[in-house]
């Protein structure tokens, strides 16, 4: 039986991440002239964020990818939220098919002008999911079993990967919004760590590919929270502090996806 509620966010989501297109004076270069080829929205989102020293990421980065900083020092961001509206372009979303949960270990690069997103791993609870996103963007996708509560304005968030082909991962954190949402300011932290409108992996033979993203600006709020358990790093032989994260918060975001292309390092922003 198909519950209303969720065919109606479903069809929610279709028209917001159609509407993204309408604003794009925020991004750091034109939108690509291809068509774009997925869209996805993605609810309640932490941001846990580790300042670690840059030759700790090294060994997890390819070498033709340059690691950005902030003030000196590399950011590792671990990333739980809930994806609805899963869709390749042209084709409705799924009820099934274009939900779940999905967690990803992130950090940041720069090639060709155009900052970005690099993924050291992501966990999804949707096997085709994961199938589709290794297939089509070579990204380092993990079957993982999670849940989600929320109670009295707190959320508790649990995964643990069930992959056979991957390291053993898990994470268990508590976090409640701690302020009001905003816009992140340009040249600070929090713009950053979020701000960034493509993503990087590399081809079989080690060359850099860039996939173009496209959202609104987004809506952050400072966050609380405790992480009882976390080895989502250490799964890559990568140590954090161990001092508390800087945590974020973000109740939603619709994103439109473009193919992978080759990333020209010698390119820069237009």
């Amino acid at each position: 039986m198909v519950c209303f509620r969720t065919v109606g966010v479903m069809e929610a989501s279709l028209l917001a991440q159609r509407r993204t297109l309408v604003r794009t004076g925020h991004r750091p270069w034109p939108l690509p002239d291809a068509a774009w080829v997925m869209g996805q929205t993605w609810l309640d989102l932490l941001f846990a964020h580790w300042r670690i020293p840059e030759q700790e990421l090294r060994t997890a980065v390819p070498p033709t990818l340059p690691i950005d900083t902030y003030d000196g020092s590399a950011w590792l961001g671990v990333t739980p939220f809930r994806v609805v509206g899963a869709r390749p372009r042209g084709i409705p979303p799924l009820p099934y098919l274009s939900t779940f949960l999905e967690v990803n270990v992130r950090t940041y690069v720069t090639l060709g002008g155009r900052p970005g997103i690099y993924f050291l791993s992501l966990d999804a609870t949707k096997a085709p999911a994961v199938f589709g996103a290794r297939r089509a963007y070579r990204l380092p996708y993990f079957r993982a079993r999670a849940r989600v509560r929320s109670a009295a304005g707190t959320t508790r968030y649990r995964t643990r990967r069930v992959a056979g082909d991957g390291p053993s991962a898990e994470l268990d954190v508590e976090y409640a919004e701690a302020g009001p949402p905003s816009e992140p300011r340009p040249g600070s932290l929090e713009h950053f760590l979020t701000e960034r409108y493509c993503l990087y992996t590399h081809d079989s033979r080690g060359v850099p590919l860039r996939g173009e993203i496209h959202h609104p600006p987004w809506q952050l709020r400072r966050a609380s929270g405790r992480v009882h358990l976390n080895t989502m790093a250490s799964a890559m032989s990568i140590d954090l502090p161990r001092e508390a994260p800087l945590l974020h918060l973000a109740k939603r975001q619709d994103v439109l996806v473009w193919p992978l292309a080759e990333a020209d390092p010698r390119a820069s922003v237009v």
